[in-house]
């Protein structure tokens, strides 16, 4: 059970709070930002300092450490991109006639400052566990960042039920950089290479020591999440339910001062009346 069942506890509980505290972070009054962006900052910086203390930690203790740390790194990527410190050079909708090669280079030009921090933490995090025997960090990172960078080409290409309620009033105009489609071909591709790769971490946690097992038991829960988010994006399920505490400051604090570009991007509240 300790070797299985509470790595799959910790990494589910750790995604969930961690999502919804980002979440419920964002909605608060724009006067909080600075200080979210610090808190996150002190976070990435003692994430980066535990990567460093645990490099050579095999155990079990040192999985766990090396998984919290580099979540914590993440977690200051996806701080600064949705409350719009890190996004990109372009800072408005995509024309609607754009198609094609000219349709993808702007909206890659919304997220490039975003995509360029990715890199710069992962160069980070290399630095910090260079040589060391404890590379999940390194792993989880390189997980998140593949799975994160699928998301994002799949809802470019077209999926049915685009994360619109997950976008802040000041990012509204990415939802421009959507598209809406039954399907596209990239997703049965990713979800069936990432699942087969999700049940071989399973396999090599049965056969590995307790530290190791740990360890890909950790990346087999946040890769199996990561499976699961991508699933919401082509099945009509309730998404946002699991973290309604954290779009509570959303619905109470903004109101939308300007009509948007391209469409109006649904609130959580919109949607849990849609779909109740």
């Amino acid at each position: 059970m300790s070797q299985f069942g509470l790595p799959l506890l910790y990494a589910l509980f750790v995604w969930w709070f961690s999502t919804g505290l980002i979440l419920y972070l964002d909605g608060l009054p724009k006067r909080t930002y600075r200080w979210t962006m610090l808190g996150a900052s002190v976070l990435a910086l003692a994430g980066l300092a535990a990567l460093w203390l645990v490099r050579d930690d095999s155990s079990s203790f040192g999985a766990y450490v090396a998984f919290t740390a580099a979540l914590a790194l993440w977690g200051w990527n996806e701080t600064a991109f949705l409350i719009g410190a890190v996004t990109g050079p372009r800072r408005t909708a995509c024309p609607p006639h754009l198609q094609g090669w000219p349709r993808f280079v702007e909206a890659a030009r919304m997220i490039l400052w975003h995509e360029l921090a990715i890199a710069a933490g992962f160069a980070l995090l290399v630095l910090a566990t260079w040589g060391g025997a404890n590379q999940l960090g390194a792993q989880v990172y390189l997980l998140l960042w593949a799975m994160r960078l699928s998301a994002k080409l799949n809802i470019f290409l077209g999926v049915p039920y685009a994360p619109l309620s997950f976008l802040p009033d000041h990012l509204r105009y990415l939802a421009s950089g959507f598209r809406t489609r039954a399907m596209n071909l990239l997703f049965p591709v990713v979800v069936t290479a990432s699942t087969a790769l999700c049940a071989l971490l399973v396999v090599w946690a049965l056969d590995a020591s307790a530290g190791a097992a740990t360890g890909y038991a950790l990346l087999a829960t946040l890769l199996a999440l990561a499976i699961l988010e991508h699933w919401f994006l082509v099945l009509p399920l309730p998404s946002e339910r699991l973290w309604a505490w954290g779009f509570q400051p959303h619905d109470e604090h903004r109101a939308i001062k300007d009509a948007p570009v391209v469409a109006v991007v649904p609130t959580y509240a919109e949607l849990k009346s849609k779909r109740s």
